[in-house]
């Protein structure tokens, strides 16, 4: 997608730049192009086709750094800006701690873009007439309303299919050159239903995969369908201390703040509640938060970060244990500390239980029955978190289950309480990860869960 002349281009302004003055150079290169067709009930309803471009410029110079960004690639205009932009950099105060990061660090086995195979070749087939196709053979809306429903009325379906390409290169003035492309397709579709009385509950399914033949989107509907009337017929449940087993779908939620407290500028700006926490077992003994962002084929996988570091299939946490912060040359440079990479990017939460309670490959049901009582959460309903203390309160839906088994529908209820203690509450992770995510997140379990209504 990217052209020769467009990385020719890059390479001038790195050239141009040195030339301006800047010491060191790092440019990056994007472009990407979704196309998106939407249904209402069947029926197209939008259209859409976005193609993004732009070039991104980092200049080092006389110990003062910028970053600057333009998406116009003719030489003599993109001349005339880095010269504005040099020009810039010798005005701000300078930064020691300001540099591109060490050669030894740098990914050089990312050189066609094509490494972890996330290309497909099919997307260059695809035209308008396959794409509404397949947005509309997906739906399965006048067929519902033609059969009817028993308990429910069938008010909407609104689906999305899309499918785009992303393409990104990163060089610098030290001899850094590596690439990614990868293509992705998706379908989502929400449906909303309403009961005898009147009351409406809408449920929402997705998938998502690098490749066309791998997406599952005629399940879709039917399973959104599914979702929306499970909640007819929701029932008070008292408040107190449980159980709370929460679905893969949703599970992210619980983990995404621990990656945020775990990045350099949380952990910089002391807006953090697991800093100073490396090496230090804060988590129950077993448990193995890793980063698989290596792995061929696995949506969202890359072999560098936007710096051009290498990345690594590693322990975040490990046993328990944390392993690692996420910590870029600058904010490294800042804290006295070794730099690592910028971010997660695709974490995986391995199986594991509670010692004592058999295997540790479990599936939501699984784990449900070993549970046996609690509540199971299929999505959450706005709340916050404090990152400096871990604190949290979320709006939480979903399902009491007894004996393993699903009871009724719950609804506005609230969970409370404090992450650290949250997870070493953990009772189980499952083996449930949906592929189509790149963050690999498992059914959850925690006892002692603080809930009210």
């Amino acid at each position: 997608m990217i052209t020769p002349e467009e990385i020719a281009l890059a390479r001038h302004a790195i050239d141009h730049s040195l030339a301006l003055g800047a010491q060191k150079v790092r440019v990056t290169l994007n472009k990407s192009l979704m196309e998106l067709v939407g249904t209402l009930d069947g029926q197209i309803d939008k259209v859409s086709h976005c193609l993004d471009r732009s070039l991104t410029i980092a200049l080092f110079v006389e110990g003062r750094y910028g970053s600057f960004s333009i998406n116009r690639m003719e030489e003599a205009v993109l001349d005339a800006f880095l010269e504005r932009a040099v020009d810039t950099v010798r005005m701000l105060a300078s930064d020691a701690c300001r540099d591109l990061p060490d050669p030894a660090r740098k990914a050089t086995d990312a050189v066609t873009g094509d490494e972890l195979g996330l290309y497909d070749p099919a997307y260059a087939s695809l035209d308008i007439p396959r794409r509404r196709e397949m947005a509309l053979g997906a739906s399965i809306y006048a067929a519902r309303k033609a059969a009817g429903e028993s308990d429910f009325t069938l008010l909407s379906e609104e689906g999305e299919y899309s499918d785009s390409i992303f393409d990104s290169v990163v060089i610098d003035s030290e001899g850094l050159f590596c690439r990614h492309r990868e293509t992705s397709f998706e379908y989502g579709v929400e449906m909303t239903v309403e009961d005898a009385s009147g009351n409406r509950y809408s449920g929402y399914w997705w998938d998502a995969a690098p490749f066309l033949k791998d997406l599952q989107i005629g399940t879709c509907c039917a399973t959104a369908l599914e979702r929306a009337a499970a909640q007819i017929g929701p029932q008070p449940h008292p408040g107190g201390s449980c159980i709370l087993v929460v679905q893969s779908e949703c599970a992210s939620k619980l983990v995404t703040p621990l990656l945020n407290a775990l990045g350099g500028y949380a952990l910089q700006q002391k807006n953090s509640f697991l800093d100073g926490s490396l090496g230090k077992r804060l988590f129950p003994e077993g448990f193995t938060l890793t980063e698989a962002c290596r792995t061929p084929g696995q949506t969202g996988s890359r072999l560098f970060d936007s710096e051009g570091v290498a990345t690594q299939e590693t322990p975040i946490i490990e046993d328990g244990v944390v392993r690692r912060y996420f910590l870029n040359t600058y904010i490294a440079a800042k804290l006295g500390m070794e730099p690592t990479v910028e971010d997660a990017i695709c974490p995986a939460i391995l199986p594991w239980i509670v010692p004592g309670h058999g295997p540790v490959r479990h599936n939501q049901d699984e784990i449900l029955r070993l549970c046996g009582e609690g509540i199971l959460v299929t999505g959450f309903n706005g709340g916050n978190s404090n990152s400096s203390t871990g604190d949290f309160s979320y709006g939480i839906e979903g399902f009491a289950f007894q004996d393993g088994k699903i009871l009724h529908p719950v609804r506005e209820m609230l969970m409370t309480g404090n992450f650290l203690t949250l997870w070493n509450n953990l009772l189980a992770a499952g083996c449930d990860a949906r592929a189509c995510s790149a963050r690999q997140i498992p059914t959850l379990a925690f006892k002692n869960v603080d809930i009210s209504s």
